[in-house]
C-alpha cells in the first residue's frame, strides 16, 4: 500500500488497480474509505485508478487539526497526491461528496486537470442543492417497488422538517438502481466505512463561495463529463445538466436505471461510457 505525506505531514495512502492511464479517484461519503468503490465497475481493466483514502479514512493517518477535514482543506491533499505521482496534468474522478472536493480541486488549480469525470456528485461548491422534491420525484420512478411506501412516508416526514420516525436508513433503497443482496451489502458497510467526526466537520460553515467557484470553473478548459443515474435524486438528471452546463467543455449523460452508485447498477454502462469520454482526449 503506498503512502506519502501532506502538506502537514499526515501521512496518507492511496490504493492502484489495474494497468494503464492513471486516473485519479475520489470517494465520496463524505469521508469515507475508498474501498467501497472497489474496481468501479471493472473500468480498472482500462485504467489504472489511483484510489485515495482521504485524511482520517481507510488507511491514511488522522490529521492532528480536525480543522483539515474541511472540503475546501482537503483540496492540498490531492494536489501533494498529484505531485508525489509525478504528474503534470490528471485524469480526476469524483463520486458523490468527492464532486464538491475535485469541484473546486478543478478551480484551483485548472491548469492540472486533464479530464475531470463527476459521477453523480454533490453540487454544494456551485451552489447547488438538492430538495426532498427532487428525492421525491426520483422515488416516484420507483412506486412499484414493495418499499416505496415506506420510503414515501419518510420523505414526506423530512419535506415537514423532521426526521423519518422508521430511521434515515429506510431511504436507502432511493441510491440504487436496484434494491438486491449486492446493494444491500454495500450499504450495510457504508458506516463502518465512514469517519463520522471527519464527515461533519467536511461540511463545515462558510466551507464554499459558489460565485467564486463558478467564474474559476468558467475558465476551466479541460473536457468535463457528469454522470448522472436516471433513478438518481440527488443529483437528479435535471440538476445533472445544471451542473455540466457550467463548464465550458461539460457534458451530461444519464445512465438508464442507474442510482447513486452507478458502477454497481450497470457496471458494463458505466465502464463504457466513461472509458469512452477518456479516451476521446
Amino acid at each position: 500500500m503506498p503512502t506519502f505525506s501532506a502538506y502537514d505531514g499526515t501521512e496518507l495512502a492511496y490504493h492502484e488497480k489495474g494497468e494503464g492511464e492513471p486516473l485519479l479517484v475520489v470517494p465520496g461519503g463524505p469521508m469515507r474509505a475508498s474501498v467501497y468503490l472497489d474496481d468501479l465497475g471493472g473500468l480498472a481493466a482500462r485504467r489504472r485508478l489511483i484510489l485515495l483514502d482521504l485524511r482520517g479514512t481507510g488507511d491514511s493517518a488522522e490529521p492532528d487539526d480536525p480543522a483539515t477535514y474541511r472540503c475546501e482543506r482537503l483540496v492540498d491533499d490531492i494536489e501533494a497526491l498529484r505531485e508525489h505521482l509525478g504528474l503534470d496534468r490528471v485524469d480526476v474522478l469524483g463520486h458523490s461528496s468527492g464532486g464538491d472536493l475535485v469541484t473546486l480541486y478543478a478551480a484551483r488549480h485548472p491548469k492540472r486537470i486533464r479530464t475531470l469525470v463527476l459521477v453523480t456528485p454533490a453540487t454544494l461548491a456551485v451552489g447547488g442543492v438538492v430538495t426532498v422534491e427532487d428525492r421525491m420525484g426520483a422515488a416516484a420512478l420507483r412506486k412499484d417497488e414493495p418499499w416505496y411506501p415506506a420510503v414515501e412516508t419518510a420523505l414526506r416526514e423530512i419535506a415537514a422538517g423532521g426526521a423519518p420516525s422508521a430511521g434515515w436508513d429506510v431511504i436507502a433503497p432511493l441510491t440504487y438502481g436496484r434494491w438486491d443482496e449486492r446493494a444491500q451489502a454495500h450499504r450495510a458497510q457504508s458506516a463502518a466505512q465512514k469517519n463520522a467526526r471527519a464527515s461533519m466537520a467536511f461540511y463545515g460553515e462558510a466551507t464554499f463561495d459558489p460565485p467564486v467557484t463558478r467564474a474559476a470553473l468558467a475558465e476551466l478548459t479541460a473536457p468535463v463529463l457528469v454522470l448522472a443515474g436516471g433513478f438518481d435524486g440527488g443529483p437528479n438528471p435535471a440538476r445533472a445538466e445544471e451542473f455540466a452546463a457550467l463548464f465550458p467543455g461539460g457534458v451530461c449523460q444519464v445512465q438508464p436505471g442507474g442510482g447513486h452508485f452507478p458502477w454497481l447498477d450497470d457496471p458494463e454502462w458505466f465502464v463504457r461510457r466513461v472509458e469512452g469520454f477518456l479516451a476521446q482526449h
